[in-house]
């Protein structure tokens, strides 16, 4: 297939505007408070039923110290007790929901996120894989996917070591930007020799895949600037990248709000990091997977694509579509079944639901035969660029022509802008329209014309 960007910024400026990451269709913002712990419960009942593997997804929401850019859910101390009593509700967490999955369904992907997991010290971290072991069946032949964010500055050689063995043989190291001034303005010191240090030492320890986030579009970024983080970055060829784009929305994000508009580049500037970024990943031989990640050819993300096999959850994309997604911890997400489930997301909510035995399932979503529908369309221009109209006929029995007629005439600017190409069989998205996946899969939500845009962060 082809995984070439065209770089054009007056398209680029032309179609920026907000709109959802669509780690999931509906959104997380269609779940509602009128699904809670029987619905999930019935919804587990059915998916035992037809069984197949789990993904396991653990929340750890503590950092000691905050980073200014951070959007995501987490609890800023630095007093390390304070991790104890979530854990031991989040211990408890796992055995009710380990207790109503059947126990033949094996865990092929694990995930721990935060936050920042190894804000637990290793005998916590310990108790914490014991439960999972206990309560789900894990696999114990380093077949499965099992990965860990980890920030360099909390993590030296004995943890890699003892989160090797302990299973895990993934992991994820958020740099964001070695610029001194970039880093004092977000709040984030981290050297170059302790990121280098964690990945020397991960693959030392046998870890079959590194991952390295950065972030472009944060306060004093420049071309030049970003491009010397890049190349620092590239000489220790790391398998995956993932580049998000800063979405500077203070507005839902307190912590932003210590951030300066003015030092942030300018809308050119960004637009020239992100040409920067595509050029230099490819000149190194990483495909573009999508939505700001990259990764090398021969990378399981890279392999799942070129067979029709990515799939995209509240983690990213991923090579496991066959699995329900359980979500653990405070304010993790989960899909399974036909259904997505959210846990509490407030820490007290959190723990008052676990002591009274009950799942912390705030608010969820039962998909309906329309949802199902677009989710399949939407995952497969987002994953594999490209959709065939009778695959999708025949999957759901009905007229794709008729079903979308509403839809298909919105994709005709985008086909002489040259995003994309559309015929009587389907649509492929063109290498101009790579970058502009989300407008392309807005046109098929329908929940987007509801949604003040506000709400999702801008394309570019």
């Amino acid at each position: 297939m082809d995984q070439t960007l065209k770089f054009d910024p007056a398209l680029l400026r032309r179609y920026d505007k907000s709109g959802p990451r669509y780690t999931s269709y509906p959104t997380a913002l269609e779940l509602h408070s009128g699904f809670g712990d029987q619905e999930y419960r019935e919804h587990i009942q059915k998916s035992n039923q037809h069984g197949g593997p789990l993904s396991l997804y653990v929340h750890v929401p503590f950092c000691d110290t905050v980073c200014f850019y951070c959007a995501c859910n987490k609890i800023i101390t630095n007093n390390r007790k304070h991790a104890e009593p979530y854990l031991e509700s989040l211990l408890k967490e796992i055995a009710l929901q380990g207790a109503l999955f059947d126990k033949s369904r094996v865990v092929n992907q694990l995930h721990w996120g935060g936050g920042t997991p190894t804000f637990l010290n290793f005998e916590q971290m310990q108790r914490l894989m014991s439960a999972l072991r206990q309560a789900f069946t894990l696999r114990d032949d380093d077949l499965g996917e099992y990965s860990i964010e980890v920030d360099p500055r909390e993590t030296n050689d004995d943890t890699i070591r003892q989160l090797r063995e302990m299973g895990f043989n993934r992991v994820s190291l958020g740099v964001q930007d070695f610029d001194p001034v970039v880093q004092k303005a977000v709040n984030r010191i981290q050297t170059e020799a302790q990121t280098f240090a964690v990945l020397t030492a991960a693959r030392e320890q046998g870890f079959r895949s590194t991952n390295i986030d950065l972030i472009y579009g944060l306060p004093f970024q420049t071309v030049a600037s970003f491009a010397n983080t890049l190349d620092k970055l590239l000489v220790v060829v790391p398998d995956r990248f993932s580049i998000f784009n800063y979405a500077h929305m203070p507005n839902r994000f307190k912590t932003q709000r210590q951030i300066n508009d003015d030092d942030l580049p300018s809308a050119a500037e960004k637009l020239a990091i992100l040409q920067m970024i595509g050029q230099k990943l490819g000149d190194a031989g990483y495909v573009y997977i999508g939505m700001d990640h990259f990764a090398k050819p021969d990378d399981e993300l890279a392999i799942a694509q070129r067979e029709g096999k990515l799939y995209r959850n509240f983690q990213g994309y991923s090579t496991h579509s066959d699995c329900d997604l359980v979500g653990l911890g405070m304010t993790s997400i989960g899909r399974v079944g036909d259904a997505y489930m959210q846990n509490e997301k407030e820490l007290a909510d959190y723990n008052q639901k676990i002591t009274d035995g009950k799942l912390p399932i705030v608010k969820g979503l039962d998909l309906n035969d329309d949802d199902k529908l677009r989710k399949e369309v939407i995952t497969q221009l987002i994953c594999h660029f490209e959709l065939n109209f009778k695959k999708i006929e025949q999957q759901f029995s009905i007229q794709f022509a008729e079903y979308f007629k509403k839809e298909l005439p919105a994709l005709l600017p985008m086909q002489e802008d040259g995003l994309l190409s559309l015929d009587q069989d389907g649509i492929k998205v063109l290498s101009a329209g790579r970058l502009l996946i989300r407008n392309i899969c807005m046109v098929f939500d329908r929940y987007l014309a509801e949604k003040q845009q506000q709400q999702f962060s801008k394309v570019i």
